[in-house]
């Protein structure tokens, strides 16, 4: 395909107005306008950006070869669903759905009409990670911490399927196993549903995973540690950081002494750098080379699965163990 992509967006909620902005800018994209429930959020999206705003989503997809689906996750599955039937490539916001039920229906859906499925994890995207994965090798132990201020954006599921899914992709990316054990605890705070959740994942290789997640921190924190046979992997998700230390081939044939010593004499810090981009715009670029096929998806539609299963395995952990705490507040199991 060498003409312009012809895409539409889904929803101009805080979210869907950076897709709307940045597909409006993209080379070798033709933004065809977006859908949006909200009549007055619509008018200000479409004032702010000079794009135009289509009724019905039928008439966007009639106009369009991809969409963007921006809306809440419980609506997931019935644009995606829609946009799918009509033989159009879908991008979905993580999670892919609420429910494995839906996310196999809509793989199906995709694999039936020849439609590609790419799902927004733009973590993997995120400037560090890039910078990282070089150096990542059998990762043994995974510490992820992620902690945000409230916003009701997002708060209609648990923190878990909101926050916490983020790291959860990029765990099973890291590690590239399948997770067995799960132990986990959280609890709602401000909302009906978990805002508050840590779970420690035990991988088939022995690897461990422990991720937090709250969306209800005084501070914003994106961190995760990494620790491996060749060393020790820290990077900030949000600065878009990091460093690698592992010990100096010297340090090998040398003696500790019996009293304190300098780090630094045994071990190298490398600083990890990658290519300067924002991350959501290379995720759309990463979507676009797909739909030519001048590239694999990156994050698939089956990797979006992935990632919501583990999550609902947390959640349904949390339910087990916390009845009294949760209460029939968090999302129904698939």
């Amino acid at each position: 395909m060498s003409f312009p992509v012809r895409i539409g967006v889904i929803g101009a909620g805080s979210l869907g107005y950076h897709h709307i902005r940045i597909l409006r800018d993209m080379e070798g994209v033709k933004l065809a306008g977006f859908v949006e429930a909200i009549d007055e959020r619509a008018d200000l999206v479409s004032a702010e950006l000079g794009v135009v705003r289509h009724r019905d989503m039928a008439t966007l997809i009639g106009q369009v070869d991809a969409v963007t689906v921006v809306v809440p996750t419980p609506a997931h599955f019935a644009v995606a669903r829609d946009a799918l039937m009509a033989g159009k490539h879908v991008f979905i916001e993580k999670p892919i759905a609420a429910t494995l039920a839906e996310a196999d229906e809509l793989l199906r859906l995709a694999h039936l009409n020849g439609c590609l499925v790419q799902t927004g994890h733009v973590e993997r995207f995120n400037r560090a990670v890039r910078a990282a994965l070089p150096y990542v090798s059998r990762p043994r132990f995974i510490e992820s911490e992620r902690l945000a201020l409230f916003s009701v954006r997002g708060s209609d599921v648990a923190v878990v399927l909101d926050l916490m899914i983020h790291d959860i992709d990029l765990v099973l990316t890291l590690v590239g196993d399948t997770a067995e054990e799960i132990a986990a605890v959280g609890v709602p705070v401000l909302t009906p549903m978990l805002d508050i959740a840590n779970a420690r994942v035990t991988f088939s290789s022995g690897a461990v995973a422990n991720i937090t997640s709250s969306r209800i921190s005084r501070d914003r924190v994106r961190k995760i540690r990494i620790f491996q046979e060749s060393g020790y992997i820290s990077l900030d998700l949000a600065a878009g950081t990091g460093d690698f230390f592992r010990l100096k081939e010297k340090a090998l044939a040398m003696r500790l002494p019996a009293g304190p010593v300098d780090i630094t004499d045994f071990v190298d810090r490398i600083s990890l750098t990658a290519p300067e981009g924002e991350p959501l715009k290379l995720e759309f670029e990463s979507f676009v080379a797909a739909i030519r096929g001048d590239a694999p998806v990156v994050v698939t539609g089956d990797d979006g699965r992935r990632a919501l299963a583990v999550a609902l395995r947390i959640v349904a952990e949390i339910e087990r163990t916390g009845p009294a705490l949760t209460g029939d507040a968090l999302p129904a199991r698939a």
